[in-house]
């Protein structure tokens, strides 16, 4: 399997921390978010990975070149015009990804997921990793029940930026910005998104104060 990372972002709220730097590169526990999720990628045994950059990219390309360094194989998709958000951003890097379902992980979580666990196929277009909804998005964003998401529910839970799709979730979809909310919408409508509900760690890296406040527990972990 592939996976892709998304870390286009701009990182607005983040600021002034990334102003000259991009949200990838902020450290916890003494590395980069980035170089964590590619720790964690190789010990589930995916070793092709796709990361997509845009503002400040060049200093992810310089950071993490081939890498060869850390066990994978990089290809960069580059987002030259500025971000294409999380949809178009996939949609532009699938010449990349192939023709197999493929994970996308955000760069901007810290989580000790195993990604080992993630069905290598999937009953669907789309399968999500649910975590409990944190403070700063208590609503949650779709319902889980019997192993299917939908929109709205009694069980509803937050996407932890961690999901399978397969290509044909953006039949359809033309070059440009736009979200993936709606392209997963519309697949739970047609009862083809499956989820999985994750307890363990999982962290949002939000703000400059969660970004510390994450810190603090992970190197109290190490």
């Amino acid at each position: 399997m592939k996976a892709m990372i998304l870390a286009a972002g701009r990182g607005e709220r983040m600021r002034p921390l990334t102003d000259n730097t991009p949200k990838a590169l902020l450290r916890v526990g003494g590395q980069t978010l980035i170089e964590h999720h590619l720790h964690a990628l190789v010990r589930a045994g995916i070793h092709e990975l796709v990361i997509n950059h845009a503002y400040h990219g060049e200093q992810i390309v310089r950071a993490l070149g081939d890498g060869s360094a850390y066990g994978v194989s990089i290809r960069y998709s580059a987002e030259t015009g500025g971000a294409l958000e999380t949809g178009g951003g996939i949609f532009n890097a699938l010449p990349l990804l192939g023709a197999a379902p493929f994970l996308v992980v955000n760069a901007d979580i810290w989580t000790d997921f195993d990604f080992d666990r993630l069905p290598h196929d999937i009953d669907g277009l789309a399968h999500l990793v649910m975590v409990d909804n944190p403070p700063q998005h208590p609503d949650g964003d779709f319902s889980l029940s019997a192993g299917r998401l939908s929109r709205r529910g009694p069980a509803m839970l937050t996407f932890s930026g961690i999901g399978i799709y397969r290509p044909e979730l953006f039949v359809g979809c033309t070059a440009g910005v736009f979200a993936l909310a709606p392209l997963l919408r519309s697949a739970m409508d047609e009862g083809r998104v499956t989820g999985e509900h994750y307890q363990g760690r999982w962290f949002d890296i939000g703000t400059p104060e969660r970004l510390s406040a994450i810190n603090d527990v992970v190197i109290n972990l190490q």
